[in-house]
């Protein structure tokens, strides 16, 4: 989940030879849709605004399916349905918490940031964090930290793009990932996040669609879900248990780091600027939760069902459990749905890509410029330039595919979590929070979870079973955010500006 697609099961995508004229056939019209609508949306990209907040005129519906297909990328669909394949029902606890943070997300940041955005012209997560606090440090603070996450992300989802798109066209890695990043790029540095919102819009439904259609054909070829259950039972009993195979602390972990973490994930919070009419929040919980449950039918369905069909002999035992997804598709659905799943998990990490794309460029060329003093003059031509760069550097990074980008890959979204959370989603609910517990929240986090992930990245310890450098980054946050606060508690009706309490009483 860290950097939405696992890079070790992108290596075991291999498609036959049978397969491939589908799979490259559908490729080709998916890339091609991408295209057009990157096109229109550069004709409607005139200024900065348009360019990173997509002129603040995204209607619900879009900003839902956007904000569904961003948030589960291409872990939905390889990943994840590897997790329960191998831990059972464990694995559920990433995304039981869905449902949890889209009520929070809509209630306790979408409408503040939205109006926030409205009364300052804000157009990134750093600017409502330098608003909120009355304070250029801390907007440079946490642009900092955001810029470090996506280095991360960025390298991960390069590489992704890059061993998926040879897994279909049979190109190379090499120039997978070139081209993988030129139609990204393609989109980005023209339409910017409008472009982003609208292939967000396209890749969202239609992975709606296969994921029930895949559900589908698992209870077809299972005959149903209770001869699943059976079969489970029958060999495996303890994957179906209440933790799966995992522990009670790591299943209530999983929890908390993705209820609580979300809220800081700013691919998703960014796009709350972008609602046409905040008025419309009260549908958006709702709204997000039926569209990640059609989505996560894949997720689920195909983690059991192909468990079940290995357990009774109808599949072969897997080599990986990332091979989940692809045994399934390549032996039991029609090719052409197969075709669909593999493109559209290239479409994801694009459009994964394309949101940290855009959310870099306007931190070079917005958030720091300001947390210096010196704002750049055109913030449209400089964004698509900075956008064009930093899609070079992830391609030339990714390259070197091996321990350095895994290295990278492993801080994204505790890094996120524990550094925009407390600042950010709990900053802009209570009005006792003071500039200097942000920032220090904000370099607890990012300090406490490079630190960690370094450590056991390298193997200089081992984390007990179930504690994880996210939770225990995101806790020290935390404690460390509101002791601060309360220590500095004199400082905090200074700090908030007569507009910005207006907002957080709303």
């Amino acid at each position: 989940m860290k950097s939405g697609l696992p890079i070790a099961a992108l290596f075991q995508v291999s498609l036959p030879n049978a397969a491939r004229p589908a799979v490259v056939t559908v490729g080709i019209l998916y890339f091609a849709v991408i295209v057009g609508i990157s096109i229109w949306a550069a004709r409607r990209t005139r200024t900065a605004n348009d360019f990173f907040a997509a002129g603040k005129g995204i209607g619900l519906i879009a900003l839902t399916v956007a904000s569904v297909s961003v948030s589960v990328s291409g872990f939905a669909f390889i990943g994840g349905p590897g997790f329960i394949y191998a831990v059972g029902l464990g694995a559920m606890y990433i995304v039981l918490p869905a449902a949890v943070t889209n009520v929070m997300g809509a209630w306790v940041l979408a409408k503040r940031m939205r109006l926030l955005g409205e009364a300052r012209s804000l157009i990134t997560i750093p600017d409502a964090i330098g608003a909120r606090y009355r304070s250029r440090a801390a907007q440079g603070l946490s642009a900092i930290a955001i810029m470090v996450g996506i280095v991360g992300y960025m390298a991960t989802n390069a590489l992704a793009m890059g061993v998926v798109i040879n897994a279909i066209f049979d190109v190379g890695l090499g120039w997978g990932i070139w081209i993988g990043m030129g139609v990204t790029l393609a989109y980005s540095a023209s339409g910017g996040i409008l472009a982003g919102i609208y292939n967000d819009v396209f890749q969202g439904t239609l992975m709606a669609a296969a994921s029930v259609l895949v559900f589908l054909f698992v209870l077809r070829f299972g005959g149903g879900l209770g001869d699943i259950s059976r079969t489970i039972l029958a060999h495996d009993p303890a994957l179906l248990g209440p933790w799966g195979k995992i522990t009670p602390l790591a299943a209530l972990s999983f929890f908390f780091i993705f209820s609580m973490g979300s809220l800081g994930q700013p691919q998703a919070v960014h796009k709350y600027y972008m609602l046409r009419d905040p008025l419309q929040l009260k549908w958006y919980p709702l709204l997000k939760t039926v569209g990640l449950i059609l989505v996560l039918l894949l997720y689920f369905g195909v983690g059991v069902g192909v468990k079940a069909f290995v357990l009774d002999g109808r599949l072969a035992p897997l080599t990986s459990p990332d091979q989940a997804t692809p045994a399934l598709l390549l032996n039991v659905t029609p090719i052409v749905l197969a075709a669909l799943v593999f493109s559209g998990v290239a479409a994801a990490t694009m459009s994964a890509a394309n949101s940290f794309i855009n959310i870099g460029a306007a931190i070079v060329t917005h958030d720091l410029p300001i947390a210096f003093g010196r704002r750049v003059a055109n913030e449209l031509r400089w964004g698509r330039a900075v956008t064009v760069l930093i899609a070079i550097a992830a391609a030339v990074t990714a390259q070197r595919s091996g321990a350095m980008v895994a290295f990278l890959g492993i801080f994204g979204w505790g890094l996120f979590a524990s550094t925009l959370v407390p600042a950010l989603a709990v900053g802009l609910n209570w009005q006792g929070a003071t500039r200097s517990g942000a920032m220090a929240s904000i370099a607890t986090g990012l300090v406490v979870t490079l630190a960690l992930e370094t450590a056991a990245y390298f193997k200089a310890f081992t984390f007990p079973a179930g504690v994880t450098a996210s939770a225990v980054a995101m806790v020290a946050s935390f404690l460390v955010f509101f002791v601060v606060s309360w220590l500095t508690r004199g400082h905090a009706p200074a700090q908030l500006d007569p507009d910005v309490r207006l907002v957080m009483e709303l």
